[in-house]
């Protein structure tokens, strides 16, 4: 099989000292190709020094996750529309809203949000989002700008059913994470993964977030890899009744042809 994982933090400093045996991980996974998630100012001038180092393997992503929206001014919105003009960047974003951790104001959060939207309606790329717990206002903002912009996908979807078919009514792309693999919390994904179209559905990791709960053994460190991503494809694979191959073939296709990536 050959994989594209869509997001990974993979300027995460538990990867800083072993990054390269982590590529060459995921490599023997079959994970051809992977985005570097750009998170913050600093994060994304980090996620496109990387996609430079590893050409035609890492692209990256420019944005600001809204953890960190309270930081967001000029200056910033400044560096991201000269990060997102390189051709190593290929989405806007982690950017949307958090209404979970609320780790910045709301009020900064919708303000950055539209900030990037903005940045891809100029430029006219794709968008790469983060949502949790704030749906409405989240879709709201989106919906303003979705007919503006060549594609979004809703990276991470750990939501429910409504959310799902608004973001599918949107043409939005839905990213899968190792949390259809938590027994805990995403039981429900199990169901709704059979209702995303296959040319929409995406894959990622998140590494080194979300660990897939069923990995056995499990890393002594808890960390999770581009590696894994075979393991999230055979989950998907499995609840919407495909081979695993099939699941792995679409996903890449559509990875490739939304962030425009080449063979």
């Amino acid at each position: 099989m050959q994989l594209i994982d869509i997001g990974a933090n993979l300027t995460h400093e538990s990867f800083r000292n072993d990054l390269d045996a982590v590529l060459e991980r995921a490599r023997d996974a079959g994970v051809e190709q992977m985005i570097v998630t750009g998170a913050s100012g600093v994060g994304s001038e980090h996620a496109l020094e990387l996609a430079r180092t590893h050409p035609g393997k890492l692209y990256a992503t420019a944005g600001v996750h809204p953890h960190h929206a309270g930081d967001y001014g000029a200056e910033t919105d400044r560096l991201l529309r000269t990060l997102a003009r390189e051709p190593q960047v290929v989405a806007v974003g982690e950017a949307g809203l958090d209404y979970f951790r609320d780790l910045s104001p709301r009020p900064a959060q919708r303000a950055a949000f539209e900030k990037q939207l903005a940045i891809a309606v100029d430029l006219r790329m794709p968008l790469f989002l983060h949502q949790r717990d704030a749906h409405d206002d989240f879709f709201a903002l989106l919906k303003s700008a979705r007919d503006q912009v060549p594609g979004a996908v809703v990276h991470c979807f750990t939501d429910e059913r409504r959310a799902l078919f608004d973001y599918l009514d949107l043409d939005c792309h839905i990213g899968i994470t190792g949390w259809i693999c938590d027994e805990r919390r995403g039981t429900h994904l199990r169901e709704l993964v059979r209702s995303i179209p296959s040319n929409r559905l995406l894959l990622e990791t998140d590494a080194p977030y979300l660990l897939p709960r069923d990995i056995r053994p499990p890393p002594a460190d808890r960390r999770n890899e581009p590696m894994y991503l075979a393991h999230i494809c055979e989950a998907v694979a499995r609840e919407r009744g495909e081979a695993p191959a099939t699941t792995a073939a679409n996903a890449t296709a559509a990875s490739r042809a939304f962030f425009g990536l080449p063979l």
